[in-house]
């Protein structure tokens, strides 16, 4: 659930404005310790059912979430950045490739199986919320509202469809035979973790009235972690309450009880971290990200029944001063780390985050160390996190996204001739991953051509953090830009193998395709290499969320991210939606498709 919504910077012209190059730190950061321990609420146990057939024989005239507009601004005022960049980037646009060379895919889950799982007691839902993980021989897929795993060497499926409220272990999202409502859950994030060889999954979740499905306040993140190296065995479920109000434990903040939107997920030797960006759940308003840190070693040993119910931290970065007024710190992306060596300070997790407070253009991003993981779980847990500054590339609000015209069954039933625009959201801070001593990351940007018309871009970043007498420093060490001529690339992800190759994932739209899922390569060094179309859409987005009949603007929900991660053997594993053939539902024909590249398969 992306439950921030920012205004699209359109109308200007741009030129090329930065070479890359590598930037001096300029800007050091307050420091900011941890607050009190709290302790983790056991959840019970969840976990994969096997495939199962549909039997959807209830009410089906409820088809949509009561819940299901949240977006809302972040509250932020004007700018008083120092000369903040004014022209969009104009980047020379990425060829697409004839070949996938070393790659190949299979779909993964869409629509009809997030509908159809729990025997149908599930609402329609756009858009997916992309999570993948890879592991032994095992790939775990998390789109909203459905889990399912796969066999790594066949693509076949194991276990799942599953949908996330049965997997972990709540009432259906409506049981429709008597037409009750459950948890609301939505954003679900995957994570294995090598060194410990354990699966981690996420999700939000907000408290229902069960009679009208309304939000009642409460909110959680919840935690699964399995029991064995198996992801088809039990899981046990950990919460996290997010209510902050003053109950239960919680710190109270303004306007709460609150909701942790987009949990986000990394681990270092160390820890596990989740961050959030708090929204109140009954006012407008935004109260900065959250930063939960666990121990790793303790939530392994609870998933085993081998220890108590694991101790963590909450960090607010909401009161942290920002360079620009009125500015409030978001979607602080945490690291995970593919190859666990030993770590400096006696452990650090790395952060990044963008700086596009008030959705115009920015050429800045934060990078941000937590110190002394090794002490999380102790008995004198205290660990510091510090943030410092760097010089970027010029990015910025992008504008949503066009398709190709294609066949569109819902709006035709509608009556309605609008050809949907892809929501490209915003240009927060995608999926961050530290490897070989670099942070690798991305964002949606606005790209744009002297008077065409602005498109979607992908703006990325290759960090270099380092320590300079226990300060944290960083540096560029390559950034650089991914687009098409004429058509739109959003929602990037980077997976990082051991060999420091790194393979981008995103969405591709426009006059000259259908949404389809593609691939570049992103080298430490140099520039993008080609666009590799992975999965060809076959027709228009065609879902409810676009609709002015069904409540929409003419945008419909995509995304909200895509995911890529570095499978055992070096392969890198993507995932990311687009339009794929076969069953869909009356309201929604999305899909993922799932791609294995090769680094070294010539592409």
């Amino acid at each position: 659930m992306r439950n921030v919504k920012r205004s699209v910077l359109i109308g200007l012209s741009g030129i090329t404005l930065l070479a890359m190059i590598a930037a001096a730190v300029f800007f050091t950061g307050h420091t900011q310790a941890a607050g009190p321990t709290r302790v983790l609420i056991s959840g019970g146990t969840g976990g994969f059912q096997v495939p199962s057939g549909v039997s959807d024989t209830g009410n089906t005239s409820i088809e949509v979430s009561p819940n299901r507009d949240l977006d809302q601004p972040f509250a932020n005022g004007p700018s008083t950045q120092k000369d903040p960049p004014t022209v969009a980037p104009d980047p020379s646009p990425n060829g697409v490739a004839s070949q996938n060379q070393g790659a190949s895919g299979f779909n993964g889950l869409s629509h009809f199986d997030t509908r159809t799982a729990s025997g149908g007691n599930q609402f329609s839902l756009e858009p997916p919320d992309q999570g993948l993980c890879v592991g032994g021989d095992y790939v775990v897929e998390t789109v909203n509202d459905v889990a399912a795993v796969y066999r790594r060497s066949s693509h076949q499926l194991v276990s799942g469809p599953t949908a996330l409220n049965a997997f972990y272990g709540v009432a259906p999202a409506i049981d429709r035979t008597n037409v009750v409502f459950g948890p609301f859950i939505s954003d679900p994030k995957c994570y294995f973790d090598a060194s410990t060889g354990r699966w981690f999954m996420t999700t939000l979740e907000l408290d229902t009235d069960p009679a009208t499905g309304a939000f009642t306040g409460p909110s959680h993140t919840f935690i699964a972690v399995s029991q064995t190296s198996n992801p088809t065995k039990a899981w046990s479920i950990f919460i996290i309450d997010t209510t902050d109000d003053g109950t239960n434990g919680t710190p109270s903040h303004t306007d709460c009880p609150c909701l942790g939107d987009q949990p986000l997920i990394g681990a270092d030797k160390y820890g596990f971290y989740i961050t959030t960006n708090e929204f109140p759940v009954f006012a407008n308003g935004f109260n900065g990200a959250q930063i939960y840190a666990i121990s790793k070693s303790q939530l392994v040993k609870a998933a085993e029944h081998a220890g108590s119910l694991p101790s963590f931290v909450q960090i607010d970065t909401g009161p942290l001063p920002t360079p620009d007024q009125g500015g409030t710190w978001y979607s602080i992306q945490p690291a995970t780390t593919p190859q666990i060596g030993d770590e400096p300070n006696n452990g650090t997790e790395y952060f990044l985050s963008a700086l596009d407070f008030f959705a115009t253009l920015d050429n800045r991003v934060a990078v941000w160390a937590l110190t002394n993981t090794a002490s999380l779980g102790g008995d004198h847990t205290n660990v510091t996190l510090t943030h410092t500054l760097i010089e970027s590339e010029t990015y910025g609000q992008p504008p949503a996204a066009t398709q190709k015209d294609g066949p569109r069954p819902l709006g035709t039933a509608l009556g309605d001739s609008l050809l949907e625009q892809l929501n490209t959201n915003d240009d927060r801070m995608n999926q961050v991953v530290f490897a070989n001593g670099l942070l690798w990351a991305g964002v949606n940007t606005i790209v744009q051509s002297g008077d065409e018309a602005p498109r979607s871009g992908i703006a990325y970043f290759i960090v270099r953090p380092g320590w300079n007498h226990g300060q944290l420093t960083a540096s560029m060490a390559n950034q650089g830009y991914v687009s098409l001529e004429n058509d739109n690339v959003l929602f990037p992800s980077i997976g990082v193998n051991a060999k420091g190759q790194a393979v981008m994932s995103f969405s591709i739209s426009g006059p000259d395709y259908f949404p389809s899922t593609g691939y570049a390569s992103i080298p430490a060094h140099g520039s993008a290499g080609a666009v590799h179309i992975s999965g060809a859409g076959v027709g228009p987005e065609d879902g409810f969320t676009g609709y002015p009949e069904e409540g929409g603007d003419g945008v419909a929900r995509w995304g909200d991210y895509s995911a890529a991660v570095a499978g055992p053997d070096g392969s890198i594993w993507l995932a990311a939606e687009y339009i794929p053939g076969g069953a869909r539902t009356v309201l929604a024909n999305w899909g993922t498709f799932i791609t294995s590249v090769n680094p070294d398969g010539g592409h």
